[in-house]
């Protein structure tokens, strides 16, 4: 819903009005608590340990991982690979405390452990590894030579199978990005200018006096990323008369290399196979092609002219079927008989994440039919027969399958805001849970023998913490304790979640989280969050932000309204071309519903988000002076600057149907900025300078603006830091920010604002 189709006398009103009276009530009011610990302050947050990338060895008796802890005096964070007994017992730290290291991953015979780690003496690179039954210092692995190549292969590994040769059509090939170098060679008038500031190919200027220019010269469309800064330019992207085009590369053909041999060539065509996949008795290779197994130059042209085509307004192209599946015989291939024809695998959409079952009489994949439906899993034979959906009644999209010799496949997915472990039965595509609840279970892992499972969970009052148990999901153990202490210290809130119908009878998952030291009888004032995306959700995890503002004494409202991404395809897509309309309703009734709660006080409620939810809070700002206090962070303000200024044009693009040019009534309809008079709420801007994602000129659009009007603004701009400063930021910046929300709120909602009038801006 554009503001075009509100009419103006709405605009400011409180949307409860606009709703029928259905509401859906929280079960009971929250519970009052005796704290078991303190709140929490900004000084606990660099005592969080976080672990990652758990790693089981093959004989079951031990977890790799890494644990990320911040030294608070160096800024910084720190990586070290620690291993825990699936035993129990206590975890040990085997690599240097001097070094940062991360990514565990164990030999075959458990007795090695590899990591990746930057330390000096790295003359092979960042690949280091330590003897985990001798013990001693880490050392970098001697290369094995004649090994193969990464591929894949059956399960005996008797072979590897790999997708590659794509070098110079006509030309010698060569390995992928040998020819990425930017700009002019770094040799001649240009050999001492930085990177950006030289000229790059084909460019029809240059530097007047090489050693004088310290600028960017660019010529490439993509010439920025978030988190990556500023890219040379290579001269492939746009030179002279804008246009250079790709390199022609030779097909992606397959090759097999049996141990101890040379590589042989499977196939040779003219299109690419990619993505293959190995039967585990050896017999088949999967691989993904063109529908019609085209040449990859007739694909390449079709997909550029397709690519220039005006969108017709307001809706999407077609959906396309550009690559299927295709079986070949490995035998019949590797003898090179008549028999190596590849087998097509019928089925309208995108496929991908194939497995095998562990008899390979059967395979699987995951398959969405088109680009904004919901994925489905299915089955078939490698020999025919049609895909089969076996997810029966499942709402909810597949995640990372893998099938087992019980004959059954299990899952790790999100249900809303869980994300565990599911198993589904072929037979009666039943799904049931083997590990779930409230709470993220991730970085699954099992044993050779497939007995154990390891993984990590965390739930709203637990920062996540490495567990075992049974395949079946009993016997549930945790392992490790790194925030045992802070958790004994600190009473960590919790959080209700209840769920509600909105527009269209759709169901809205929402949570609101208790304030420390909650007592019953008493009202609280209330912080609304959106996530940001807008294809991202909240989930059933820790999260310093919502505990951040919880100690202070505040309730947290936050929601996964339509648009948000852990349930299916179409509640996914459901906002496209209508950010601001019902996504904004989905939200809006969540307030509304809080706001009739007793221990609610609905006169002191603010709204904050970030990235879509900053643009989601300037756009509810907008419409409605409900809120006493807001707070902005990486805001979108108006649509088409920020599509020139983004590193991420690829979002409106499909969002809103197209470039701003070519839908210029949306970009502009849905730029907050165009309806900025109807501001009245105080306003705390936060911003990267070095964000790329959504750019420094929207939030400074905005600013000006809220001043010009006289409303209560603040601007906080953070140096060094990009789209990801409330993530991975550096410490004493993303605390300080934390630091500003208590402060913001606590003026505006806990201590009712400015005591006397508030002096008008010149």
């Amino acid at each position: 819903m554009s503001p075009s189709l509100i009419p103006e006398s709405l605009l400011l009103v409180p949307p409860f009005r606009r709703f029928v009276v259905s509401f859906v009530v929280l079960a009971a009011p929250l519970t009052g608590q005796t704290p078991l610990g303190r709140a929490f302050q900004l000084s606990d947050w660099y005592r969080v340990t976080q672990l990652s990338t758990p790693a089981l060895s093959p004989d079951g008796n031990a977890v790799a991982f890494t644990v990320t802890t911040v030294r608070e005096a160096e800024n910084k964070r720190h990586q070290e690979i620690w291993v825990q007994p699936v035993a129990g017992g206590a975890a040990r730290r085997v690599t240097s405390p001097g070094f940062e290291s991360s990514t565990p991953r164990w030999s075959e015979d458990s007795k090695t452990l590899n990591f990746a780690s930057t330390r000096p003496g790295g003359g092979r690179g960042t690949q280091w590894a330590v003897r985990m039954d001798e013990g001693g210092e880490a050392f970098q692995p001697e290369p094995v030579r004649g090994a193969p190549v990464a591929g894949v292969q059956p399960a005996d590994k008797s072979f590897t199978i790999t997708s590659g040769g794509g070098g110079v059509a006509g030309g010698r090939g060569g390995a992928p990005g040998a020819d990425s170098t930017a700009g002019q060679p770094a040799t001649g008038p240009f050999a001492r200018m930085a990177a950006m500031a030289r000229p790059p190919v084909n460019a029809i200027t240059k530097p007047a006096d090489p050693a004088r220019f310290d600028g960017r010269h660019i010529t490439d469309e993509r010439y920025k990323t978030n988190d990556g800064g500023f890219q040379p330019s290579t001269g492939r992207g746009g030179g002279r008369g804008g246009v250079t085009g790709s390199t022609p590369t030779a097909p992606a053909e397959l090759y097999l290399q049996r141990t101890g041999g040379e590589r042989k060539a499977l196939t040779n065509t003219g299109y690419s196979h990619r993505a293959p996949s190995v039967s585990p008795d050896g017999r088949w290779i999967v691989f993904s092609a063109d529908p019609k197994l085209r040449p990859d130059s007739i694909v390449t042209h079709e997909r550029d002219s397709l690519a220039k085509l005006p969108p017709v307004a307001g809706k999407d192209p077609p959906d396309r079927n550009d690559a299927d599946l295709f079986v070949l015989p490995i035998a019949a291939c590797e003898a090179q008989s008549a028999e190596c024809k590849p087998r097509h695998v019928e089925y309208f959409g995108t496929e991908g994440n194939v497995v095998w079952s562990p008899d390979s009489k059967m395979m699987a994949f995951v398959g969405r039919p088109g680009r904004f439906k919901s994925s489905r899993l299915y089955v078939l034979a490698p020999d025919g027969g049609k895909p089969q959906d076996i997810l029966g009644n499942w709402t909810y999209e597949p995640g990372n399958i893998d099938w087992w010799s019980d004959g059954k496949i299990r899952m790790m997915t999100s249900k809303g805001g869980n994300a565990g472990l599911y198993q589904i039965d072929l037979a009666t595509k039943q799904v049931t849970p083997i590990l779930s609840g409230r709470r993220e279970i991730t970085g699954f892992q099992y044993d050779k023998a497939r007995t154990k499972i390891t993984y990590l969970s965390t739930d709203l009052t637990h920062p996540n913490e490495l567990f075992v148990a049974n395949v079946d999901g009993s016997g549930e153990k945790k392992l490790t304790g790194f925030n045992d202490a802070l958790n004994k210290e600190v009473a960590w809130s919790d959080a209700e979640r209840f769920t509600y119908k909105s527009v269209d009878n759709v169901e809205i998952e929402g949570w609101l989280m208790k304030p420390y030291g909650y007592q019953p009888g008493k009202k609280y004032p209330l912080v609304l969050y959106i996530h940001g995306g807008p294809h991202a959700a909240y989930g059933e995890g820790w999260f310093d932000e919502f505990q951040n503002l919880a100690a202070e004494g505040f309730m947290v409202l936050f929601t996964n309204p339509r648009g948000s991404s852990g349930t299916n395809g179409e509640f996914t897509h459901a906002s496209r071309g209508d950010w601001g309309g019902k996504d904004y309703l989905d939200i809006m009734k969540a307030v509304d519903i809080a706001a009739v709660r007793p221990d609610v006080d609905s006169t002191r409620m603010g709204i904050t988000g970030g990235s879509y939810g900053g643009y989601m809070t300037a756009w509810v700002e907008t419409k409605t002076n409900r809120f006493k206090a807001a707070e902005t962070d990486r805001m979108i303000s108006e649509w088409t600057f920020w599509w020139g200024s983004s590193d991420s044009q690829s979002l409106t693009n499909g969002e809103f149907f197209g470039k701003p040019w070519e839908n210029q009534a949306m970009y502009d309809s849905l730029s907050p900025i165009r309806h900025v008079k109807n501001v009245k709420t105080p306003t705390l801007l936060v911003q990267s300078e070095d964000d790329f994602r959504t750019p420094m000129g929207n939030a400074e659009l905005w600013f000006m603006a809220l001043k010009q009007l006289n409303v209560p603004a603040e601007f906080v701009r953070y140096p060094r830091s990009t789209h990801e400063l409330s993530r991975s930021g550096e410490p004493w910046l993303l605390v300080d920010r934390l630091g500003r929300l208590r402060q913001w709120f606590g003026y505006w909602l806990a201590e009712g604002g400015p005591k006397g009038p508030v002096a008008a801006t010149p």
